[in-house]
């Protein structure tokens, strides 16, 4: 085994050949740092290969009732990345406890349920429901494609503060918080979030984005921007909230091994790879062995 100062930092360990063998994370043991984002595989179910191959999955967005989402249309492709409207599609707490977490339990990697509320009597009761039959949980307080509710905690650091001490108390799992970026300062609202208890940060969510029907001379779709194009303001919100005292989960335009690297420069202890999978749902599986081989070299020359 090499031990270097890189591994020491991160908790990772490597073998001579630079194969990631695991680190550690709110007290979970990762195979590596490439993890699923919130809503790119849906539960996970499918893809298979790639879903045991990752670290960590985050399921899509679970409410506590069900909800059938947005009218079409729900995705836009843009010269550099996607915008998306699906409105928080899914079959709701209940359900996802009766039939999607049996098949969950089969799979060969962590899992995070992300759960999203428009009270926070439903991110309470969600959490509640779902209990210890997984492995932690992502409070989403920040989806941007939603016309009511849920915004509004991802932009005020009191209310984000009272969502998560709310869900602290029904939970001992690991409680990591998903941030907006949009029209506040994300390290105000993460070191509210780190006081009332959240154990990591993930970010960044999308961002506020529109496309115009130049014939109808109106706008065509207005939600979530993700891809390629946000990841330079997704590096510099990593950064900003590098210090706040609990491991960082980095996302924001990842296509690549290099891409996931700058995240972890950035102040990331692992990363979610997201809309790529759109194009080509095998890419985590690249980015791992490409991120692999940056770790490497970054060992290499700290010996």
């Amino acid at each position: 085994m090499v031990h270097t100062k890189e591994s020491v930092k991160t908790g990772q360990y490597l073998n001579s050949k630079g194969y990631i063998l695991k680190i550690k994370l709110f007290g979970t043991h990762l195979k590596n740092r490439v993890l699923l984002a919130s809503g790119v595989f849906g539960f996970g179910l499918k893809f298979k290969r790639v879903t045991n191959s990752v670290g960590a999955i985050f399921t899509k967005g679970i409410t506590a009732q069900p909800r059938k989402g947005n009218p079409p249309p729900r995705i836009y492709e843009t010269s550099s990345g996607m915008i998306n409207w699906v409105g928080l599609e899914n079959p709701g707490v209940e359900y996802f406890c009766t039939n999607i977490i049996p098949q969950l339990k089969k799979l060969k990697t962590r899992i995070f349920v992300n759960i999203a509320g428009f009270t926070m009597d439903e991110y309470e009761h969600s959490v509640e429901r779902i209990g210890d039959t997984v492995d932690g949980f992502e409070l989403n307080i920040s989806c941007p494609n939603v016309k009511e509710g849920g915004i509004a905690f991802g932009q005020n650091a009191k209310m984000a503060s009272m969502v998560v001490a709310r869900a602290r108390k029904k939970t001992r799992l690991p409680l990591i918080v998903k941030l907006t970026p949009n029209f506040c300062d994300p390290l105000v609202i993460a070191k509210a979030c780190v006081e009332a208890g959240a154990d990591g940060i993930s970010l960044i969510n999308t961002v506020y984005a529109t496309a115009y029907d130049i014939k109808k001379r109106k706008p065509l779709i207005t939600g979530g921007l993700s891809g390629p194009a946000i990841k330079p303001f997704a590096l510099y919100c990593v950064n900003r909230v590098r210090n706040v005292g609990v491991p960082i989960i980095g996302m924001g335009g990842i296509v690549s091994g290099q891409d996931a690297y700058e995240f972890l420069l950035a102040g990331a202890s692992a990363v979610a790879v997201g809309s790529v999978v759109l194009r080509d749902p095998y890419a985590p599986l690249r980015i791992i062995k490409e991120l692999k081989k940056f770790i490497y070299q970054e060992t290499k020359h700290a010996r």
